[in-house]
Protein backbone atom coordinates (compact mmCIF):
# COMPACT_ATOMS: atom_id res chain seq x y z
CA UNK A 1 0.00 0.00 0.00
CA UNK A 2 1.25 3.49 -1.16
CA UNK A 3 1.36 5.88 1.84
CA UNK A 4 -0.19 9.38 0.15
CA UNK A 5 0.34 11.49 3.60
CA UNK A 6 3.05 12.50 5.57
CA UNK A 7 1.06 12.68 8.93
CA UNK A 8 -0.29 9.42 8.06
CA UNK A 9 3.15 7.94 7.83
CA UNK A 10 4.42 9.43 11.09
CA UNK A 11 1.56 7.72 13.04
CA UNK A 12 1.86 4.60 11.43
CA UNK A 13 5.34 4.82 12.27
CA UNK A 14 4.77 6.01 15.88
CA UNK A 15 2.42 3.19 16.63
CA UNK A 16 4.75 0.27 15.19
CA UNK A 17 7.50 1.34 17.33
CA UNK A 18 5.05 1.65 20.15
CA UNK A 19 4.07 -2.36 19.20
CA UNK A 20 8.06 -2.66 19.24
CA UNK A 21 9.07 -1.36 22.62
CA UNK A 22 5.70 -3.01 24.13
CA UNK A 23 6.59 -6.52 22.87
CA UNK A 24 10.39 -6.32 24.05
CA UNK A 25 9.41 -4.72 27.43
CA UNK A 26 8.31 -7.12 30.94
CA UNK A 27 4.86 -5.85 32.29
CA UNK A 28 4.63 -2.88 33.50
CA UNK A 29 5.59 -2.47 37.40
CA UNK A 30 4.72 -0.47 40.14
CA UNK A 31 8.07 1.54 41.43
CA UNK A 32 9.17 3.47 44.14
CA UNK A 33 12.16 5.62 45.63
CA UNK A 34 12.59 3.34 48.68
CA UNK A 35 11.06 5.44 51.30
CA UNK A 36 10.64 3.01 54.53
CA UNK A 37 7.03 3.64 55.16
CA UNK A 38 5.86 4.03 51.46
CA UNK A 39 8.20 2.10 49.72
CA UNK A 40 6.05 2.85 46.16
CA UNK A 41 5.97 6.17 46.71
CA UNK A 42 7.63 8.11 43.93
CA UNK A 43 9.40 7.34 40.96
CA UNK A 44 12.81 6.95 40.15
CA UNK A 45 14.74 8.32 36.66
CA UNK A 46 13.84 11.79 36.45
CA UNK A 47 13.11 15.09 38.50
CA UNK A 48 10.04 17.10 37.71
CA UNK A 49 10.60 20.99 37.49
CA UNK A 50 6.73 22.12 37.68
CA UNK A 51 3.54 20.78 37.26
CA UNK A 52 0.66 22.57 34.94
CA UNK A 53 -2.96 21.48 36.30
CA UNK A 54 -6.53 22.47 34.83
CA UNK A 55 -9.52 21.14 36.44
CA UNK A 56 -13.12 21.72 34.96
CA UNK A 57 -15.36 21.41 37.82
CA UNK A 58 -19.30 20.63 37.65
CA UNK A 59 -20.31 19.74 41.17
CA UNK A 60 -18.50 17.50 43.91
CA UNK A 61 -20.29 14.54 42.97
CA UNK A 62 -19.00 14.07 39.56
CA UNK A 63 -15.30 13.75 38.18
CA UNK A 64 -13.57 16.65 37.21
CA UNK A 65 -12.24 16.79 33.59
CA UNK A 66 -8.52 16.89 33.69
CA UNK A 67 -5.36 18.25 32.34
CA UNK A 68 -1.90 17.67 34.02
CA UNK A 69 1.33 18.96 32.15
CA UNK A 70 4.87 17.84 33.55
CA UNK A 71 7.96 19.49 32.44
CA UNK A 72 10.55 17.30 34.46
CA UNK A 73 14.65 16.16 33.82
CA UNK A 74 15.58 13.16 33.07
CA UNK A 75 18.23 11.63 35.45
CA UNK A 76 18.83 8.38 33.36
CA UNK A 77 17.50 6.76 30.41
CA UNK A 78 14.06 5.78 30.51
CA UNK A 79 12.11 3.21 28.56
CA UNK A 80 9.39 3.61 29.97
CA UNK A 81 7.99 6.60 32.54
CA UNK A 82 6.36 5.53 36.16
CA UNK A 83 4.09 8.23 37.53
CA UNK A 84 1.46 7.97 40.66
CA UNK A 85 -2.16 8.12 40.26
CA UNK A 86 -5.24 6.18 40.95
CA UNK A 87 -8.60 6.81 41.60
CA UNK A 88 -8.94 8.62 37.68
CA UNK A 89 -9.64 7.54 34.27
CA UNK A 90 -6.81 8.05 31.27
CA UNK A 91 -8.09 9.08 28.09
CA UNK A 92 -4.89 9.96 26.54
CA UNK A 93 -0.67 10.72 27.30
CA UNK A 94 1.78 11.94 25.45
CA UNK A 95 5.52 12.13 26.01
CA UNK A 96 7.59 15.28 24.05
CA UNK A 97 4.94 15.52 21.78
CA UNK A 98 4.17 12.18 20.61
CA UNK A 99 1.62 9.43 22.06
CA UNK A 100 2.48 7.23 24.31
CA UNK A 101 1.29 3.83 25.88
CA UNK A 102 -0.62 4.05 29.16
CA UNK A 103 -1.12 1.36 31.81
CA UNK A 104 -1.75 0.68 34.98
CA UNK A 105 0.03 -1.27 37.68
CA UNK A 106 -0.54 -1.11 41.11
CA UNK A 107 -1.09 2.85 41.89
CA UNK A 108 1.32 3.95 39.33
CA UNK A 109 0.24 5.22 35.59
CA UNK A 110 2.93 3.44 33.56
CA UNK A 111 3.46 5.53 30.45
CA UNK A 112 5.81 4.04 27.20
CA UNK A 113 6.99 6.63 24.87
CA UNK A 114 7.54 5.88 21.24
CA UNK A 115 10.81 5.69 22.18
CA UNK A 116 13.29 5.48 24.82
CA UNK A 117 13.92 8.53 26.70
CA UNK A 118 17.53 9.72 27.38
CA UNK A 119 19.15 10.82 30.12
CA UNK A 120 19.79 14.52 31.36
CA UNK A 121 17.46 16.08 28.88
CA UNK A 122 13.98 17.83 29.16
CA UNK A 123 11.22 15.52 29.53
CA UNK A 124 7.82 16.96 28.71
CA UNK A 125 4.05 14.95 29.58
CA UNK A 126 0.50 15.62 28.94
CA UNK A 127 -2.10 13.93 30.26
CA UNK A 128 -6.07 13.94 29.54
CA UNK A 129 -7.30 12.09 32.24
CA UNK A 130 -10.21 12.59 35.21
CA UNK A 131 -10.07 13.49 38.71
CA UNK A 132 -12.92 11.98 40.60
CA UNK A 133 -13.67 13.04 44.12
CA UNK A 134 -16.05 10.17 44.92
CA UNK A 135 -15.39 7.54 47.71
CA UNK A 136 -12.10 8.66 48.37
CA UNK A 137 -11.71 7.75 52.29
CA UNK A 138 -7.81 8.41 52.91
CA UNK A 139 -7.13 12.09 51.39
CA UNK A 140 -7.13 13.56 47.96
CA UNK A 141 -10.73 15.38 47.02
CA UNK A 142 -12.46 16.51 49.99
CA UNK A 143 -16.54 17.06 49.53
CA UNK A 144 -17.37 20.37 51.53
CA UNK A 145 -21.05 21.48 51.69
CA UNK A 146 -20.03 23.58 48.77
CA UNK A 147 -17.89 22.23 46.86
CA UNK A 148 -14.47 20.73 47.09
CA UNK A 149 -11.04 21.25 48.66
CA UNK A 150 -7.70 19.08 48.83
CA UNK A 151 -6.00 17.10 51.61
CA UNK A 152 -3.40 15.30 50.26
CA UNK A 153 -0.88 14.32 52.79
CA UNK A 154 0.98 11.62 53.03
CA UNK A 155 0.66 10.03 50.00
CA UNK A 156 -3.29 11.27 48.58
CA UNK A 157 -1.89 13.56 45.87
CA UNK A 158 -1.81 10.89 43.65
CA UNK A 159 -5.40 10.56 43.90
CA UNK A 160 -6.39 13.77 42.28
CA UNK A 161 -3.19 14.35 39.17
CA UNK A 162 -0.85 12.06 38.13
CA UNK A 163 2.54 12.86 39.82
CA UNK A 164 5.73 12.39 41.51
CA UNK A 165 4.15 12.02 44.83
CA UNK A 166 7.17 11.92 47.19
CA UNK A 167 8.29 15.28 48.89
CA UNK A 168 11.60 14.81 48.37
CA UNK A 169 10.99 16.16 44.80
CA UNK A 170 9.72 19.86 44.89
CA UNK A 171 8.03 21.69 41.75
CA UNK A 172 6.37 24.96 40.94
CA UNK A 173 2.93 24.42 40.29
CA UNK A 174 0.41 26.72 38.22
CA UNK A 175 -3.42 25.89 38.21
CA UNK A 176 -6.20 26.64 35.89
CA UNK A 177 -9.79 25.38 37.76
CA UNK A 178 -12.70 26.00 35.52
CA UNK A 179 -15.99 26.55 37.70
CA UNK A 180 -19.78 27.08 37.00
CA UNK A 181 -20.33 30.88 37.82
CA UNK A 182 -21.43 31.90 40.78
CA UNK A 183 -18.42 29.64 42.56
CA UNK A 184 -15.47 30.60 43.84
CA UNK A 185 -11.95 28.45 42.74
CA UNK A 186 -8.75 29.39 44.98
CA UNK A 187 -5.45 27.51 44.59
CA UNK A 188 -1.90 27.70 46.34
CA UNK A 189 0.78 30.87 45.40
CA UNK A 190 -0.86 34.15 43.39
CA UNK A 191 -3.35 34.65 41.12
CA UNK A 192 -2.35 35.71 37.39
CA UNK A 193 -1.90 38.33 36.19
CA UNK A 194 -5.47 38.21 34.01
CA UNK A 195 -8.72 38.05 36.15
CA UNK A 196 -10.96 35.09 36.17
CA UNK A 197 -11.29 33.91 32.02
CA UNK A 198 -15.22 33.99 31.93
CA UNK A 199 -17.43 31.94 29.15
CA UNK A 200 -21.04 31.10 29.10
CA UNK A 201 -21.88 30.15 32.53
CA UNK A 202 -18.21 29.43 33.72
CA UNK A 203 -15.15 31.09 35.08
CA UNK A 204 -11.10 29.85 34.96
CA UNK A 205 -9.26 31.03 37.76
CA UNK A 206 -5.47 31.01 37.04
CA UNK A 207 -2.85 30.60 39.99
CA UNK A 208 1.03 29.66 40.29
CA UNK A 209 3.32 29.55 43.10
CA UNK A 210 6.59 31.31 42.80
CA UNK A 211 8.06 28.84 45.25
CA UNK A 212 8.43 25.31 44.66
CA UNK A 213 6.22 22.73 46.39
CA UNK A 214 5.54 19.37 47.44
CA UNK A 215 2.93 17.59 46.06
CA UNK A 216 1.24 16.90 49.38
CA UNK A 217 1.05 20.42 49.96
CA UNK A 218 -1.23 21.07 47.13
CA UNK A 219 -4.72 23.15 47.54
CA UNK A 220 -7.39 23.77 45.46
CA UNK A 221 -10.55 25.15 46.81
CA UNK A 222 -14.03 25.24 44.95
CA UNK A 223 -17.18 26.57 46.46
CA UNK A 224 -19.25 29.99 47.93
CA UNK A 225 -16.02 31.26 49.28
CA UNK A 226 -15.36 34.56 50.23
CA UNK A 227 -12.05 35.84 49.46
CA UNK A 228 -10.56 37.88 52.46
CA UNK A 229 -7.47 40.22 51.84
CA UNK A 230 -5.41 41.81 54.31
CA UNK A 231 -1.76 43.11 55.00
CA UNK A 232 0.87 41.46 57.45
CA UNK A 233 3.85 42.48 58.92
CA UNK A 234 6.78 44.18 56.13
CA UNK A 235 3.44 44.21 53.67
CA UNK A 236 3.06 40.64 53.45
CA UNK A 237 0.10 39.92 51.53
CA UNK A 238 -2.65 37.68 53.17
CA UNK A 239 -5.52 35.97 51.70
CA UNK A 240 -8.01 34.06 53.46
CA UNK A 241 -10.58 31.81 52.18
CA UNK A 242 -14.12 31.29 54.25
CA UNK A 243 -18.03 30.05 53.09
CA UNK A 244 -19.46 33.62 52.53
CA UNK A 245 -22.01 33.03 54.82
CA UNK A 246 -19.38 32.69 57.42
CA UNK A 247 -17.37 35.87 57.22
CA UNK A 248 -18.80 38.42 59.34
CA UNK A 249 -18.23 35.68 62.06
CA UNK A 250 -14.95 34.47 61.43
CA UNK A 251 -13.29 37.74 60.58
CA UNK A 252 -12.12 38.26 64.29
CA UNK A 253 -10.07 34.95 63.77
CA UNK A 254 -8.91 36.18 60.48
CA UNK A 255 -7.55 39.22 62.10
CA UNK A 256 -5.74 37.62 64.61
CA UNK A 257 -3.19 36.34 61.65
CA UNK A 258 -0.93 39.66 61.23
CA UNK A 259 0.12 38.53 64.82
CA UNK A 260 0.87 35.26 64.37
CA UNK A 261 3.05 36.09 61.58
CA UNK A 262 5.02 38.55 63.29
CA UNK A 263 5.10 36.06 66.74
CA UNK A 264 6.64 33.55 64.45
CA UNK A 265 9.12 36.02 62.55
CA UNK A 266 10.56 37.33 66.02
CA UNK A 267 11.62 33.55 66.57
CA UNK A 268 12.76 32.36 63.31
CA UNK A 269 13.00 35.08 60.53
CA UNK A 270 10.94 36.50 57.73
CA UNK A 271 7.88 34.29 56.40
CA UNK A 272 9.22 32.01 53.41
CA UNK A 273 6.30 32.65 51.14
CA UNK A 274 4.83 34.96 48.65
CA UNK A 275 1.62 35.12 50.45
CA UNK A 276 -0.42 33.21 53.48
CA UNK A 277 -4.12 32.68 54.53
CA UNK A 278 -6.67 30.69 56.10
CA UNK A 279 -8.97 28.42 54.10
CA UNK A 280 -11.27 27.68 56.63
CA UNK A 281 -14.13 25.30 55.23
CA UNK A 282 -17.05 23.11 55.30
CA UNK A 283 -16.05 20.19 56.28
CA UNK A 284 -15.69 17.31 58.14
CA UNK A 285 -11.87 16.09 57.96
CA UNK A 286 -10.65 15.36 61.32
CA UNK A 287 -7.59 17.51 61.49
CA UNK A 288 -5.96 20.93 59.59
CA UNK A 289 -3.32 20.46 57.29
CA UNK A 290 -0.74 22.94 56.24
CA UNK A 291 -1.05 23.23 52.30
CA UNK A 292 1.20 25.70 51.48
CA UNK A 293 0.68 29.49 51.88
CA UNK A 294 -3.10 28.31 52.69
CA UNK A 295 -3.48 26.91 55.52
CA UNK A 296 -6.71 23.89 55.72
CA UNK A 297 -9.19 24.45 58.87
CA UNK A 298 -12.58 22.77 59.53
CA UNK A 299 -15.38 25.49 60.70
CA UNK A 300 -16.08 23.48 63.41
CA UNK A 301 -12.66 24.85 64.97
CA UNK A 302 -14.23 28.40 65.09
CA UNK A 303 -17.85 27.55 66.08
CA UNK A 304 -16.97 28.64 69.77
CA UNK A 305 -17.94 25.21 70.88
CA UNK A 306 -15.91 23.21 72.97
CA UNK A 307 -12.44 25.42 72.00
CA UNK A 308 -11.21 27.94 74.27
CA UNK A 309 -9.90 30.67 72.30
CA UNK A 310 -6.05 30.30 73.25
CA UNK A 311 -6.09 26.48 72.11
CA UNK A 312 -7.72 27.33 68.84
CA UNK A 313 -4.98 30.28 68.26
CA UNK A 314 -2.36 27.48 69.46
CA UNK A 315 -3.61 25.77 66.50
CA UNK A 316 -3.82 27.96 64.12
CA UNK A 317 0.10 28.59 64.84
CA UNK A 318 0.86 24.83 64.66
CA UNK A 319 -0.15 25.26 60.95
CA UNK A 320 1.56 28.06 60.53
CA UNK A 321 4.54 27.26 61.49
CA UNK A 322 4.28 24.83 58.97
CA UNK A 323 5.46 26.77 56.48
CA UNK A 324 8.84 27.37 57.71
CA UNK A 325 8.92 23.46 58.79
CA UNK A 326 7.90 21.42 56.57
CA UNK A 327 6.74 23.14 53.50
CA UNK A 328 9.93 25.80 53.19
CA UNK A 329 11.89 23.11 54.71
CA UNK A 330 10.65 19.55 52.90
CA UNK A 331 11.50 16.08 54.72
CA UNK A 332 13.70 13.94 52.79
CA UNK A 333 11.84 10.73 53.53
CA UNK A 334 8.45 10.18 55.38
CA UNK A 335 10.36 9.19 58.31
CA UNK A 336 11.74 12.75 58.94
CA UNK A 337 8.25 13.73 59.53
CA UNK A 338 8.84 14.48 63.02
CA UNK A 339 10.61 17.61 62.39
CA UNK A 340 7.83 18.98 60.49
CA UNK A 341 5.15 17.90 63.44
CA UNK A 342 7.73 18.52 66.11
CA UNK A 343 8.61 21.84 65.07
CA UNK A 344 4.96 23.03 64.56
CA UNK A 345 3.90 21.31 67.94
CA UNK A 346 6.83 23.32 69.62
CA UNK A 347 5.96 26.64 68.57
CA UNK A 348 2.27 26.14 69.33
CA UNK A 349 3.03 24.55 72.95
CA UNK A 350 5.33 27.82 72.88
CA UNK A 351 2.42 30.22 72.14
CA UNK A 352 0.20 28.57 74.71
CA UNK A 353 2.68 29.84 77.00
CA UNK A 354 3.42 32.96 76.28
CA UNK A 355 -0.60 33.46 76.51
CA UNK A 356 -0.42 32.02 80.17
CA UNK A 357 -2.75 28.81 79.43
CA UNK A 358 -0.43 26.68 79.20
CA UNK A 359 2.95 26.29 80.78
CA UNK A 360 5.83 25.03 77.81
CA UNK A 361 7.43 23.26 80.77
CA UNK A 362 4.14 21.15 81.73
CA UNK A 363 3.36 20.56 79.06
CA UNK A 364 6.91 18.67 78.28
CA UNK A 365 6.85 16.61 81.64
CA UNK A 366 3.12 15.63 80.34
CA UNK A 367 5.09 13.93 76.98
CA UNK A 368 8.03 13.01 79.16
CA UNK A 369 5.90 11.00 81.30
CA UNK A 370 3.81 9.43 78.29
CA UNK A 371 7.25 9.17 75.80
CA UNK A 372 7.63 5.58 76.41
CA UNK A 373 3.91 4.60 75.92
CA UNK A 374 4.15 6.41 72.50
CA UNK A 375 7.24 5.40 71.75
CA UNK A 376 5.95 0.97 72.34
CA UNK A 377 3.09 1.80 70.18
CA UNK A 378 4.26 4.07 67.03
CA UNK A 379 8.26 3.47 67.35
CA UNK A 380 10.60 6.44 67.98
CA UNK A 381 10.24 9.93 66.18
CA UNK A 382 12.86 9.71 63.79
CA UNK A 383 11.92 6.04 62.89
CA UNK A 384 7.97 5.66 63.12
CA UNK A 385 5.89 2.39 62.82
CA UNK A 386 4.07 2.52 59.32
CA UNK A 387 0.55 3.04 59.52
CA UNK A 388 -1.70 0.02 59.51
CA UNK A 389 -2.95 -1.37 56.24
CA UNK A 390 -6.16 1.24 54.90
CA UNK A 391 -5.08 3.82 57.84
CA UNK A 392 -2.56 6.13 55.89
CA UNK A 393 -3.16 8.97 58.69
CA UNK A 394 -2.40 6.46 61.56
CA UNK A 395 1.35 7.69 61.02
CA UNK A 396 0.37 11.01 62.26
CA UNK A 397 0.59 9.92 66.05
CA UNK A 398 1.90 10.99 69.32
CA UNK A 399 5.14 10.69 69.28
CA UNK A 400 5.35 12.76 66.28
CA UNK A 401 3.85 15.37 67.60
CA UNK A 402 4.50 16.46 71.45
CA UNK A 403 7.10 13.31 71.24
CA UNK A 404 9.44 15.33 68.59
CA UNK A 405 8.85 18.25 70.68
CA UNK A 406 10.00 16.66 73.52
CA UNK A 407 13.20 16.10 71.63
CA UNK A 408 13.40 20.25 70.61
CA UNK A 409 13.03 20.24 74.42
CA UNK A 410 15.71 18.19 75.26
CA UNK A 411 18.18 19.63 73.11
CA UNK A 412 17.28 23.26 74.12
CA UNK A 413 18.40 22.48 77.65
CA UNK A 414 21.32 20.28 76.92
CA UNK A 415 22.70 23.09 74.49
CA UNK A 416 20.94 25.79 76.01
CA UNK A 417 18.51 28.43 74.74
CA UNK A 418 21.26 30.98 72.58
CA UNK A 419 22.26 27.61 70.52
CA UNK A 420 18.95 26.18 70.12
CA UNK A 421 17.75 30.02 68.47
CA UNK A 422 20.46 29.62 66.32
CA UNK A 423 19.70 26.11 65.44
CA UNK A 424 16.40 27.24 64.49
CA UNK A 425 16.92 30.26 62.58
CA UNK A 426 19.59 28.25 60.61
CA UNK A 427 17.38 25.39 59.98
CA UNK A 428 15.16 27.35 58.28
CA UNK A 429 17.53 29.87 56.27
CA UNK A 430 19.88 27.28 55.14
CA UNK A 431 17.35 24.68 53.89
CA UNK A 432 14.86 27.52 52.63
CA UNK A 433 12.99 25.93 49.84
CA UNK A 434 15.01 22.71 49.97
CA UNK A 435 14.69 18.98 51.37
CA UNK A 436 16.14 18.15 54.33
CA UNK A 437 16.35 14.84 57.16
CA UNK A 438 17.29 14.20 60.45
CA UNK A 439 20.96 13.65 59.76
CA UNK A 440 21.11 17.12 58.63
CA UNK A 441 19.30 18.14 61.68
CA UNK A 442 21.84 16.72 63.99
CA UNK A 443 24.89 17.69 61.70
CA UNK A 444 23.94 21.39 62.17
CA UNK A 445 22.89 21.76 65.40
CA UNK A 446 26.42 20.12 66.36
CA UNK A 447 27.44 23.23 64.38
CA UNK A 448 25.62 25.40 66.12
CA UNK A 449 26.29 23.99 69.74
CA UNK A 450 30.42 23.60 68.99
CA UNK A 451 30.39 19.86 69.92
CA UNK A 452 28.96 16.30 68.38
CA UNK A 453 25.74 15.88 69.48
CA UNK A 454 25.33 12.45 67.49
CA UNK A 455 25.36 10.66 70.81
CA UNK A 456 23.41 12.49 72.71
CA UNK A 457 20.34 13.26 70.16
CA UNK A 458 20.56 9.48 68.71
CA UNK A 459 18.79 7.84 71.74
CA UNK A 460 16.42 10.75 71.61
CA UNK A 461 15.47 10.24 67.94
CA UNK A 462 16.06 6.17 67.64
CA UNK A 463 15.68 4.74 71.23
CA UNK A 464 13.04 2.85 72.31
CA UNK A 465 13.16 4.34 75.75
CA UNK A 466 13.26 7.76 76.64
CA UNK A 467 16.18 8.89 77.73
CA UNK A 468 16.82 11.35 81.17
CA UNK A 469 16.30 15.08 80.86
CA UNK A 470 18.95 17.25 81.06
CA UNK A 471 18.36 20.02 84.13
CA UNK A 472 15.30 18.23 85.40
CA UNK A 473 16.40 15.42 87.32
CA UNK A 474 12.93 15.45 89.68
CA UNK A 475 11.20 14.51 86.51
CA UNK A 476 12.93 10.72 87.54
CA UNK A 477 12.39 7.92 84.23
CA UNK A 478 9.74 8.39 81.73
CA UNK A 479 5.87 6.56 83.17
CA UNK A 480 3.75 4.73 80.71
CA UNK A 481 0.26 6.66 81.67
Amino acid sequence: MQLSSPRLRAALLAAASLTLVAAVLPPPMPLGIGDTLFPQLGNPGYDVLSYDLSFTYKDNKSPLDAVTVIDARTLQPLERINLDFTHGTVASAQVNGEPARFESAGEDLVLTPARPVTANLPLHIEIRHTSDPRGIADGGWVPTDDGLAMANQADAAHRVFPCNDHPADKAYFTFRITAPTGLTAVANGVPGTLPARRAAGSATWTYRTLHPMATELAQVSIGTSAVVQGTGPHGLPLRDVVPAADRQRLEPWLKKTPGHIQWMEQHIGRYPFENYGVLIARAKTGFELETQTLSLFENSLFSGEGYPEWYVESVMVHELAHQWFGDSVTPRTWSDLWLNEGHATWYEALYADGLGKYSLERRMREAYQRSDQWRAAGGPPAAPKPAAPGEKIGLFRPVVYDGAALVLYALRQEIGAKAFDGVERRWVAEHRDGIAGTQDFVRLASEEAGRDLEAFLKPWLYGTTTPAMPGHPEWGGPKSV
